[in-house]
């Protein structure tokens, strides 16, 4: 999966990026290195999320996909 990302440098130095396709989804880092990790990390956190159990029939079935 390729996800676009912000990228801004901050006023008082550093960087901070948001990615747009998941909201709310954002971190920053001292140098461009540090941030690029946390970003990684940031959007592993926001994919991992539980979301309520979707209702399924008796004939569908459930299955975890690596993206």
């Amino acid at each position: 999966m390729k996800l676009k990302v912000v990228i801004h440098e901050a006023e008082d130095g550093g960087y901070w990026a948001e990615v747009p396709a998941i909201s709310g989804c954002a971190t920053q880092g001292e140098t461009f290195e540090e941030l690029l990790q946390n970003l990684y990390d940031a959007v592993d956190a926001c994919l991992s999320v539980d979301v309520d159990e979707a209702s399924r029939g008796e004939k569908d079935r459930v299955v975890e996909i690596a993206v």
